[in-house]
């Protein structure tokens, strides 16, 4: 089988078009878990799989290293513009792509004939509590205490088509992501589990950020969470609506317009290589 290694700020998948393979989407799960082991595998924080769409240019489906299925992924729907569009799938710059949070409409911005980055039109960011899901009474969720396992958290709940929750930290250095991360990614409270991101405030337009994705774990970016974040550390009165995203792998620029609601980012995509795999030595 055919695949394309590529990442977004360090956020690595495995890259399958589906016209192009023998897996059936019945195998989708399970070869996940093969193929993103680091150590038994190829590596990575997700397999995508990407094909021509009935409705839009191109679906895209992403499956994390533990099988599970999330509805979005921000640095994954930029590899897949990219993938796209230097393999002509697509004849324009702007891109419809269907997802299981609904058609998000990226944009490949070209310099040289190259891909140098790509925007994204993510959507609305989803406020109200039943809908990120999260359980309790109906509203926002902002600065909203939670109590854990690992003690009290303030959080803030945003979907950006997959759920999110955003703490702020005065300094990395006390956070043990590895611990809360699972703490709060598992909490009761989240019936479809959750992503984490704990965020520093630099200044009013830049925010620091660590990630506990989803049945990934840590990794280095996520771009739904630097919208989310971005969209909590609004509605907390602690930026403004356009900040820099710095993540460990990187830096996103994300903006939230307030003519049509709809949260954008920008950051860039990155192929690494292309190879071959017998999924039957696995």
């Amino acid at each position: 089988m055919r695949f394309t290694k590529m990442h977004g700020l360090g956020n690595d998948f495995i890259v399958i078009e589906a016209e192009k393979s023998e897996l059936s989407p019945e195998d989708y799960s399970r070869t996940a878990i093969k193929l993103c082991d680091r150590h038994f595998g190829i590596g990575g924080d997700g397999l995508v799989i990407v094909g021509k769409d009935r409705e839009l240019d191109v679906f895209m489906r992403i499956f994390n290293p533990d099988g599970s299925e999330p509805e979005m992924c921000g640095n994954a729907i930029r590899c897949v513009s990219k993938f796209v569009w230097e393999r002509g799938l697509v004849s324009t710059t702007r891109i419809s792509v269907n997802t299981l949070a609904g058609p998000r409409y990226p944009e490949v911005i070209l310099k040289n004939g190259e891909v140098e980055k790509v925007r994204v039109d993510m959507g609305e960011p989803i406020l109200e509590r039943s809908l990120i899901p999260m359980l309790g009474s109906p509203g926002k969720v902002v600065g909203e205490e939670l109590d854990t396992t690992a003690g009290r958290f303030r959080i803030t709940a945003v979907s950006m088509g997959n759920p999110h929750c955003v703490v702020f930290v005065d300094e990395f250095s006390s956070v043990p992501v590895s611990e809360w991360g699972p703490v709060l990614e598992n909490h009761p409270v989240f019936p479809s589990r959750t992503n984490v991101e704990f965020a520093k405030i630099e200044d009013e337009n830049t925010v620091s950020m660590r990630v506990w994705e989803r049945g990934a774990g840590e990794t280095l970016a996520c771009g739904t969470g630097a919208c989310a974040t971005l969209v909590a550390s609004y509605l907390n009165d602690l930026t403004g609506r356009r900040a820099t995203v710095r993540l460990k792998g990187g830096e996103l620029i994300i903006e939230w317009d307030p003519d049509n609601n709809h949260v954008y980012m920008t950051g860039e995509a990155k192929e690494v290589f292309t190879g071959e795999v017998d999924l039957r030595k696995l």
